[in-house]
């Protein structure tokens, strides 16, 4: 005698208070939410950057300077009501200034950090999903690269190549993707064993689709985390270079470059031109290693060391 089936219509899935269904969307919201305020940290890190983001980007809206011409009658001309920052020795207004190297300093920071990111999470996937001879050789060759002194070579590209958005942004990126190569190449090694990778390969998946759509989708935790902490050095390292003077060419302006021009007028009390832009590096950098630190509190990630 054969099993009766049972034709009892399935309960659709209940539906929250107020009517709507949670989808995949909103519990990513919901979990990048939490992953970012969920922490004292990253909750302080994330307000101190939106606050920045805000200063660079709509202050220029709200508080109206021209970045281009230069008035010659107001060169060092102490803070006002209406220059809350006085003026630099080029006759710029300096809170204006201000604004517009942040706008640079982020932009670049954000663009070669995500390039690097990109090059790094590409290069340790495959390292690490191969293994063997493949990774060795990987391996060695960023071995080789980490023990170069990057400074010095940053400064021997930047005497040869002039100084610009696009190559600030190639140049920094390119040199800052080691790190994160070697934290997915980590995380690779540890997935490549794991049963839902055996599973895809004996349906049929290639290599690009396994470390595509199941190691790197796995390793999102450790990228992310690295990201933050890759933007907080690009910005770091833009900062030294401009302040060597290898940053962007007028008229626009980077905080390093800024900290240089102040350093001359510091000894004449001309206080607004210095520590303004020396004190936004400090909480630019901060800002995004708080962030990092508390993603990574949140998500249990690997940090950069």
């Amino acid at each position: 005698m054969t099993d009766r089936i049972d034709f009892t219509p399935v309960k659709p899935p209940a539906v929250p208070e107020g009517g709507h269904v949670v989808g995949r969307s909103s519990k990513r919201f919901q979990t990048a939410r939490t992953a970012i305020f969920g922490t004292t940290l990253g909750r302080a890190g994330a307000i101190m950057i939106i606050s920045l983001v805000l200063f660079c980007f709509v202050g220029p809206l709200v508080y109206h300077t021209d970045q281009v011409q230069t008035n010659i009658n107001e060169v060092l001309a102490p803070p006002n009501a209406h220059h809350w920052l006085g003026f630099d020795g080029n006759g710029y207004d300096e809170l204006g200034r201000l604004m517009l190297g942040g706008q640079s300093a982020l932009e670049i920071g954000l663009i070669a950090a995500l390039l690097a990111t990109v090059v790094g999470t590409l290069y340790g996937g495959i390292a690490g999903y191969f293994g063997g001879v493949v990774d060795a050789v990987m391996m060695r060759i960023i071995d080789t690269l980490l023990a170069l002194p990057s400074l010095l070579l940053l400064l021997l590209l930047f005497s040869i190549v002039q100084p610009n958005f696009t190559s600030l942004v190639l140049i920094l990126g390119l040199f800052a993707w080691l790190v994160p190569a070697r934290l997915v190449r980590g995380e690779s090694l540890t997935l490549r064993t794991r049963d839902f990778v055996h599973a895809a390969r004996l349906m049929g998946a290639g290599h690009t689709r396994v470390v595509t759509k199941h190691l790197l989708p796995n390793s999102i935790g450790t990228i992310v985390v690295n990201t933050t902490f890759q933007i907080a050095d690009a910005i770091l390292t833009l900062a030294v270079l401009s302040f060597l003077g290898f940053g962007v060419p007028p008229p626009a302006t980077n905080w390093g470059s800024m900290l240089n021009d102040g350093v001359d007028y510091a000894a004449t009390g001309s206080w607004w031109l210095l520590y303004p832009a020396g004190i936004l590096i400090i909480l630019t950098v901060v800002a995004f290693n708080f962030l990092g630190e508390g993603l990574e509190e949140a998500l249990g990630a690997r940090s950069r060391s």
